[in-house]
């Protein structure tokens, strides 16, 4: 049995449907079991549980072969990370109790990285499950293309996607969901000792430039990338809505400044199968 936490978003349910396409029985761990019907139907095991709560986690992971670990996202952390910390302590309060037989925990490309930035929660993570007794893996994807979803009207409506990543002709790692959904059900199946590092990128590194010219291509349409200066970031993200802008500030110099990166040589790198423009297709379809 294996137990999968965030399964009603794209990557849990990605390598939830990757484990039952392999015959393997799947506990769907959620906070709201309503919202679970549809894998019920496709004969999950659902259990409800809090990120926030020990006890409901325990009893989550309870008996399982593997556990999936998807920590919530906390955009606008407050300072020190409290609500990534609350949840750390849960889930490893849990895994101790439950002791399930292995672990594989959704971390990030620049996991690793000695600057505070929004990644930081999943530093703090890995530095938490490192001391579990179980096997341990910490998949790091690199940027989810589906970030471009925040893209899809700006170029369909005007030709222009605002870039924070800059320069404009620099790549960055990116992978769509469904490669890490996939590797992540590949990993929870295999044996292994100790606590691991695991990292996964695309077929081909994307530039904003790049972005841009696979938005043209599926739009069939100019589309341009556009630099959004780095002294407006704050007073953008406050306009936003966000009361603590620093970190998510800090992620974007990582990628631009080079030091969120993979810390593997690159012929280490797991590379995912699915092009950009799949990814593109797949979200401006949506909004027709």
């Amino acid at each position: 049995m294996y137990a999968i936490t965030g399964i009603t978003g794209k990557v849990g349910g990605a390598l939830a449907r990757e484990l039952l396409a392999a015959g393997q029985p799947v506990r769907a761990v959620v906070r709201d079991a309503t919202r679970a019907e549809a894998w019920a139907k496709r004969g999950c095991e659902i259990a409800t549980a809090f990120m926030e709560d020990p006890s409901s986690l325990a009893a989550a992971f309870e008996g399982a072969t593997g556990v999936f670990i998807l920590p919530p996202s906390e955009f606008d952390p407050q300072p020190g990370f409290p609500e990534a910390r609350t949840v750390i302590e849960a889930v490893s309060t849990a895994l101790l109790k439950a002791r399930p037989d292995k672990v594989v925990c959704l971390s990030t490309i620049g996991a690793q990285a000695d600057e505070v930035n929004l990644l930081t929660q999943r530093t703090l993570m890995e530095q938490a499950l490192r001391e579990m007794p179980m096997p341990v893996t910490f998949l790091r994807p690199g940027w989810f293309m589906e970030n471009a979803a925040w893209d899809v009207a700006s170029a369909s409506d005007d030709g222009v996607i605002a870039s924070y990543l800059q320069p404009l002709d620099k790549p960055v790692p990116m992978v769509a969901t469904a490669d890490v959904g996939r590797v992540a059900a590949d990993l929870l199946q295999q044996t292994w000792r100790g606590a691991r590092v695991v990292e996964l990128e695309g077929p081909r590194r994307v530039s904003p430039n790049d972005l841009a010219a696979a938005f043209a291509g599926v739009l069939r349409r100019q589309v341009r990338a556009q630099v959004v200066e780095r002294q407006t970031w704050e007073a953008l993200f406050r306009t936003q809505g966000m009361k603590h802008p620093l970190p998510r500030m800090r992620m974007l110099d990582g990628f631009n400044e080079g030091w969120i990166d993979f810390e593997s040589s690159s012929e280490e790198i797991l590379l995912g199968r699915i092009e950009l423009e799949t990814v593109l297709g797949e979200l401006v379809s949506r909004r027709i």
